[in-house]
């Protein structure tokens, strides 16, 4: 028989909820961030930027140096005729962003036996370690409604201080209201069992002044074959709503053809802007998502 569980709130953020102030990240921060980078280190053969010839190529712009960045960046001819030290970028450079969102909602604290491990951490790993390797290859990341894009070396521990502070992310299963710049990518990472019709609001929103975009859904393996027999109670996470299915193994066929019509309409709401839809198990390793996300980002890269 296969078992479940659900992580409740306080287990669903990136951190220690009781761990303030300025303590060492490695204390504040749990195993995720190591995973992240672990898996961070996977794409480095799979992201090389995207740099290249092309439109904007030859206009420039100075802005602030962040601490964090790498010395390298640095004009130091232009910060010579100031106090303060600059950074050289080009126009084309300079006009993208990658923001993340990832749900911590109810839902996305699921887990089953047959799952490596529960929605939230596979996410919030995913979502770091895509952070980690866009930053390692040159853009700036953010998260929608909380954090400015950055480019700084330590982004995997700014972002995950800053999913440590947003309780009220673990009540929102759909991102907030947020205006990327027109080819900023955004990058949605969560279950989304929500109506199709909320869905399609957000993306379109999202998607408004021109950016593009991708919805990166995290399944448990059980969400997919429903593989449960004899009598069952279907419990919702987020509505505190209870089923009595009766017979599991009857009911399960109209469940996957439910979901099927679900990731669907999915599909056609993704494909309605112009962005991807990627479907990632929890019993895959992380990586798999990873790298066909980072090869998306690259690709358009080259558009």
């Amino acid at each position: 028989m296969v078992a479940t569980n659900a992580l409740d709130a306080g287990r669903r953020t990136p951190g220690r909820r009781e761990s303030e102030g300025a303590t060492a990240l490695s204390d504040k921060m749990p195993r995720l961030v190591l995973e992240a980078r672990r898996v961070s280190s996977l794409l480095a053969h799979g992201l090389h930027g995207r740099r290249r010839a092309g439109p904007g190529e030859s206009f420039w712009q100075f802005r602030p140096f962040v601490t964090g960045e790498a010395a390298a960046r640095v004009d130091w001819r232009r910060s010579a005729r100031d106090d303060r030290l600059y950074v050289r970028e080009r126009e084309w450079e300079a006009a993208h962003n990658i923001w993340l969102w990832i749900d911590r909602s109810a839902s996305m604290g699921f887990v089953s036996d047959l799952a490596s491990a529960p929605k939230v951490e596979r996410a919030l790993v995913l979502g770091l370690a895509l952070a980690d390797a866009f930053v390692e290859g040159g853009e700036r990341v953010g998260l929608l409604g909380l954090t400015r894009a950055s480019a700084s070396r330590g982004i995997v521990e700014r972002l995950a201080q800053a999913l440590v502070a947003d309780h009220a992310g673990l009540t929102q299963d759909l991102p907030p209201r947020a205006s990327p710049a027109r080819f900023d990518e955004v990058v949605l990472i969560g279950d989304f069992l929500t109506a199709p019709d909320r869905i399609a609001a957000s993306v379109q929103s999202l998607a408004g002044r021109g950016s593009r975009g991708h919805l990166l859904m995290v399944v448990d393996p059980i969400e997919e074959t429903f593989p449960f027999t004899g009598q069952a109670v279907l419990h919702d996470l987020e509505g505190g709503l209870s089923l009595d299915i009766g017979d599991a193994d009857a009911w399960g066929a109209r469940y996957r053809a439910r979901i099927a019509e679900h990731r669907a309409a999915l599909a056609s709401i993704a494909r309605g802007q112009g962005w991807t839809l990627t479907i990632h198990r929890t019993d895959r390793p992380a990586s798999e998502a990873a790298l066909r996300l980072a090869t998306l980002i690259a690709a358009r890269g080259t558009e």
